[in-house]
């Protein structure tokens, strides 16, 4: 008798365990305006147009990328941005698989997360440096980023 309780009780337990309910936490988009923000802020980069590129963001918008310590101001961004035209040539970024804009119900999150390719030819040695990364760009109500982060292997772009 003692067996059958003891086997029923876990059984039980177990059945419990794993017959979680499934509970959405948003929706993810495969079209989106905010995916056409996300892709014209890189067609503003290529053009070195930062008058444009600069009304995509929030004036308190922070940037990452991988090797950064922390967050810098979106204006120092510019700036990083820019130079890379002054060390690379032939600078192209090329969209890799599509992008997705996700829309959590928890705390309202807007997020972009694309998948990109960037190359350039160095002016210095004349090799063509080709960087794959994921970028996540995360809106506020306005329809404005206000965080960027870029994760990817940057070591291969050297600026000297």
């Amino acid at each position: 008798m003692r067996k059958i309780i003891l086997s029923t009780g876990f059984f039980l337990f177990a059945m419990a365990a794993f017959s979680q309910k499934e509970e959405k936490n948003g929706t993810i988009y495969i079209k989106h305006p905010y995916i056409d923000v996300v892709n014209n802020t890189t067609k503003a980069y290529l053009a070195k147009d930062d008058a444009t590129n600069k009304t995509y963001y929030a004036d308190s918008a922070k940037f990452w990328v991988s090797g950064l310590p922390k967050s810098i101001p979106i204006a120092e961004a510019f700036k990083m941005w820019r130079s890379d035209f002054d060390y690379y040539d032939s600078v192209k970024v090329k969209t890799v698989g599509y992008p997705d804009y996700l829309h959590y119900v928890d705390e309202d999150a807007k997020v972009v997360q694309s998948w990109w390719q960037w190359s350039g030819k160095s002016k210095k040695t004349g090799e063509k440096v080709i960087i794959d990364y994921v970028q996540f760009d995360t809106f506020n109500k306005d329809g404005k980023i206000t965080a960027e982060g870029i994760y990817g292997d940057f070591s291969k772009m050297v600026k000297e």
